[in-house]
């Protein structure tokens, strides 16, 4: 068996006749009927069935359809790769993302990605999961990074990495006084939060539920940068990723604090549409990130405490977080 007779097969089976894959194949009737009779002989096995003017395929042939379809999707697969590694990366390259990793992530993402592909295109757009999913989906975008998880069997998830959920208040707030803080340290406190639904805020409402605190929301928004605004006038607390922080823990502009006892995380993977191969545009984005991400601030001292590991409160300055206590 070869390729010609694999390709003979599935002429066959579009055309409905050999004299049709004949002339779709550029080739005479008897030189295809030549071809079958040599497989059949080989396989001991009827592939194709005549009856009268007509044709039928035999399971056999089934069978041998499919692998050539198999073959030949690998064989288009293969040379698109081999093209696509020579060639530049061109047009555009489009994210997505909620909005903490579009302020945090995506700058430093795209100077490097814009670095090796000087001739691409990035186009980024901010919103909820389910609007980045749909997106995706649509085909409007080439990938995204979300918070995990996600539930969507069309998906591919690649996990990323993970941020510490760090207590962030106004460096004036009583809390910002206290050496450590535990959870009944939250009760009764004016919380801004992530608007509901999102898997960040989901993380936080079963924290809340796990220590029965009822929080006072004072406001729910997507933008982070909104919350860390009233954060800062001590309009409520909230509990937010690291990176969203790390330039204002450092100038001393807010508070931040682990909570004693709890291992608060947002984990994050790349989000893309399940196919036969993933694009290059996507394979880049995705080396890129694995580049620039040892320099992301994922937690105070670069890394997160262990798990069950408890973690007094983060100093509000530019200093690495103390060990955790035995």
């Amino acid at each position: 068996m070869d390729l010609r007779q694999l390709e003979i097969i599935r002429a066959i089976a579009e055309a409905g006749s050999f004299t049709g894959a004949g002339e779709r194949l550029h080739v005479s009737q008897s030189a295809i009927s030549r071809q079958i009779l040599l497989l059949e002989e080989e396989l001991n096995e009827a592939v194709f069935l005549r009856v009268g003017r007509r044709i039928r395929i035999t399971p056999a042939g089934e069978a041998l359809l499919q692998l050539s379809h198999r073959v030949f999707q690998d064989l288009k697969d293969t040379v698109a790769l081999i093209g696509d590694s020579r060639q530049a990366l061109r047009g555009p390259v489009r994210l997505v993302g909620g909005m903490t990793v579009s302020l945090y992530v995506f700058p430093a993402l795209l100077r490097e990605f814009q670095r090796v592909h000087p001739q691409s295109e990035i186009k980024i757009w901010a919103g909820a999961t389910d609007r980045c999913i749909a997106a995706i989906r649509a085909g409007t975008a080439d990938c995204g990074l979300l918070t995990l998880p996600i539930e969507s069997p069309d998906m591919v998830t690649v996990p990323a990495m993970e941020e510490e959920l760090l207590l962030v208040t106004s460096p004036t707030h009583p809390l910002a006084r206290k050496r450590r803080i535990v959870a009944d340290d939250l009760r009764g406190q004016h919380f801004v939060l992530f608007e509901s639904g999102s898997n960040t805020r989901r993380a936080l409402d079963e924290f809340f539920v796990r220590e029965k605190i009822e929080p006072r929301i004072v406001m729910e928004t997507e933008n982070v940068e909104i919350i860390k605004a009233l954060v800062r006038t001590n309009v409520g607390i909230t509990i937010v990723s690291f990176q969203a922080v790390a330039r204002e823990f450092a100038g001393r502009q807010l508070f931040c604090a682990r909570i004693a006892g709890q291992n608060l995380v947002r984990r994050t993977g790349w989000v893309y549409a399940k196919a036969n191969r993933v694009p290059r545009a996507v394979q880049e984005v995705l080396a890129a990130f694995e580049r620039i991400k040892p320099r992301l601030k994922v937690g105070p001292s670069g890394n997160r405490p262990k798990r069950g590991a408890t973690v007094p409160p983060v100093p509000a300055g530019p200093v690495a977080a103390p060990a955790a206590e035995e």
